[in-house]
């Protein structure tokens, strides 16, 4: 991306780091994150970025922060909305105890489908349920069915940025307590401070207000705690507490 030579801070709205200086996001990368990837995670990280769409993937950091947290909070049962390719499930599922499970949901199989190789070869598929399609019609049944009840220690949602407060309604119920919902791109490219007229994308102005709309929501809901990161694209943590 563009920058300014003299403070290195980006001119355009839409960097996929939220950090002010290119270099200091390459340094993490090179140092800290690059070479603790497992293989099985840069190779599908490679892959993806052959994607037309691959600033929908999970950064690299965010991926790395994601397994540190699951194994800290001892994750067995989770879920994922939104799999793109599955980056982030692949984090996911190397985290987990070989008889954890994630449910993953994607309007898009064929995304999935790109990935599933690698999760193959890793010996991790037997870990993923997926379901193609609407998350918010499965979420439903799972609720009306009852047995669901605080039944996931860790949630991720990276979706449609437009149902977030919907998915949350729904999430609330099915996360135990002392579980976590982890909401992606909460700081959506840094627009969320960006002036009127900045410069951004037409996908980033359409999707800001929801966003905007989300991180007050949440900063407002009781029976949560929560830790919004400049990770990624920023991820919103969500600790139920009651």
């Amino acid at each position: 991306m563009a920058s300014n030579g003299e403070n290195g801070r980006h001119q355009e709205v839409g960097h996929k780091s939220l950090l002010q200086s290119d270099a200091l996001y390459q340094y993490i990368l090179e140092t800290s994150v690059y070479p603790r990837e497992p293989e099985a995670m840069k190779e599908l990280r490679e892959i993806t970025a052959k994607h037309p769409w691959n600033l929908m993937t999970t950064s690299a950091d965010e991926g790395q922060f994601l397994s540190m947290l699951l194994k800290l909070i001892n994750a067995k049962n989770t879920m994922e909305i939104g799999v793109f390719t599955g980056y982030s499930l692949l984090a996911t599922a190397m985290a987990l105890p070989d008889d954890g499970k994630i449910l993953a949901m994607d309007i898009n199989r064929e995304n999935y489908v790109i990935g599933l190789p690698v999760i193959e070869k890793a010996g991790l598929a037997h870990k993923i349920v997926f379901r193609e399609g609407p998350a918010l019609p499965v979420l439903d049944q799972m609720i009306d069915d009852g047995k669901y009840h605080g039944s996931y220690e860790f949630i991720f949602v990276d979706a449609d940025k437009d149902n977030y407060l919907n998915y949350h309604k729904r999430l609330i119920d099915l996360v135990n307590v002392g579980g976590i919902i982890g909401y992606d791109n909460t700081l959506w490219n840094g627009s969320v401070v960006a002036p009127p007229d900045a410069p951004l994308r037409k996908y980033v102005r359409y999707y800001r207000d929801f966003v905007l709309e989300l991180n007050k929501a949440l900063a407002a809901d009781p029976r949560i705690e929560i830790c919004q990161l400049p990770v990624g694209d920023g991820i919103t943590l969500c600790r139920r507490i009651s």
